[in-house]
């Protein structure tokens, strides 16, 4: 049998590792597709956003979208960096044939430059598009077709709308909410609204997860933000902001309708009596106060 060649046994082991790797990668993509089977076409939406809610404002589509794309670029880093550890340990792993240590440099200067300019390239990236979408996001338009002043007490929100030059409402009207009690906020689609934040107490935080923004309401300060909804629906409001012994209570529903619908339920607020502005604090419950 001398004219037959023995194949040394790293053949052997590298052709199992091979098919062991593929069995993996047919395993998971496998997983993968009866997964994604399985998914609703919501759940599929879902996915692609990465958890955001569907937008639900003009000003969403944007976070969404760095949101996203901070996610790929994480990702691609991560894969490159991975990439690059398992590199390492397969090319210079020590072999069973060979005792010899793999070169011991001090230094590789390509991997120090690579290493030291790669993070300030991703950060300037990151923060250039951060600021575009910032400024796009807090664009004010100079007539926007309703305000509403939004007062955040401890432990509940209270809304007036500054309806009085609107021929369909023709006064401002409030509403009010308690720990017992969860306000609305009804706003109409594809207006501009204008919010004007506030709070007489502590600090609070008014968030609309669909609508893809956040921002504080401090004591003292005037926030303000304009947006556009988009779609209508009712979307859950809540303060984001560790506010207190009752903080739980700072949530409120915003009902996103039609034009028609909106000053129906402002006149509605009117014939209630709630008329005016209503800025005066609401009494607290006993052990309320922080």
């Amino acid at each position: 049998m001398g004219g037959i060649e023995k194949l040394p046994a790293t053949s052997g082991r590298l052709t199992r590792r091979v098919r062991a790797v593929r069995l993996g990668l047919a395993s998971v993509s496998v997983s993968t597709a009866l997964l994604l089977s399985g998914c609703s076409a919501g759940d599929v939406g879902a996915l692609k956003r990465l958890g955001l809610p569907e937008a639900a404002s003009d000003r969403a589509e944007g976070v969404h979208t760095l949101w996203v794309n901070t996610w790929i670029a994480a990702g691609l880093v991560g894969v490159f960096v991975w990439g690059l550890i398992i590199w390492a340990v397969v090319r210079y792993r020590k072999r069973t044939d060979n005792d010899q240590v793999p070169p011991q440099n001090r230094y590789n200067l390509p991997m120090e430059v690579l290493y030291t300019l790669a993070p300030f390239v991703i950060i300037g990236v990151l923060f250039y598009y951060t600021i575009a979408i910032q400024n796009q996001v807090l664009a004010k338009t100079p007539d926007p077709a309703h305000t509403i002043n939004v007062t955040g007490q401890k432990w509940s929100w209270t809304f007036n709308y500054k309806e009085a030059d609107n021929p369909a409402v023709g006064t401002d009207v409030y509403e009010v909410g308690t720990i017992v009690k969860t306000p609305d906020l009804y706003l109409p689609v594809g207006e501009t609204v204008h919010f004007n934040l506030g709070s007489p107490d502590v600090i609070h935080s008014f968030w609309v997860p669909a609508f893809a923004f956040k921002l504080d309401v401090i004591p003292g300060r005037a926030n303000n933000f304009e947006m556009t909804p988009t779609k209508e629906g009712v979307f859950a409001g809540k303060c984001t902001e560790f506010c207190g012994t009752y903080h739980s209570a700072m949530l409120f529903n915003v009902h996103v309708v039609s034009p028609e619908e909106y000053a129906a339920y402002l006149k509605g607020l009117a014939a209630k009596g709630q008329t005016g502005e209503l800025q005066a604090r609401l009494p607290q419950p006993e052990g309320g106060e922080r």
